[in-house]
């Protein structure tokens, strides 16, 4: 299983002091099924916990996920700042997991390489 998260997703992450090993964590739990919210469409939505809390009050984090496979972190809000995604953002996010879903190689590769998709490293 390989995983990435986006630039933006990458400011958000350090901002909330959310490092690889908790996205690792979350994406462990997203394999072995435990899925917090699947809107459809390769998207899914996780929870994932503040330092020293406990998930409900902690992080929603949108991937565009695959099983098996690959997932992109994309984006990322606290419960306290919003309740949840809009439909117009849903749709947006279908849409944009249709197409990074479908990369292959070599589009991953230029675009690790060119900033955009940074990988994330998990000790499996």
């Amino acid at each position: 299983m390989r995983v990435w998260k986006t630039k933006a997703f990458a400011r958000f992450a350090r901002k909330a002091d959310l490092n690889d090993e908790h996205l690792c964590k979350a994406i462990a739990e997203v394999e072995q099924g435990l899925v917090d919210a699947d809107l459809g469409g390769g998207v899914i939505k996780q929870r994932i916990a503040r330092r020293g809390q406990g998930k409900s009050g902690g992080f929603r984090v949108v991937i565009l996920y695959r099983r098996g496979a690959r997932a992109f972190f994309v984006h990322g809000f606290a419960k306290s700042e919003r309740a949840n995604i809009s439909q117009p953002e849903l749709a947006a996010l279908k849409e944009l997991a249709s197409e990074m879903l479908a990369y292959d190689e070599a589009q991953i590769t230029r675009a690790v390489a060119s900033g955009p998709l940074i990988e994330v490293t998990c000790n499996e």
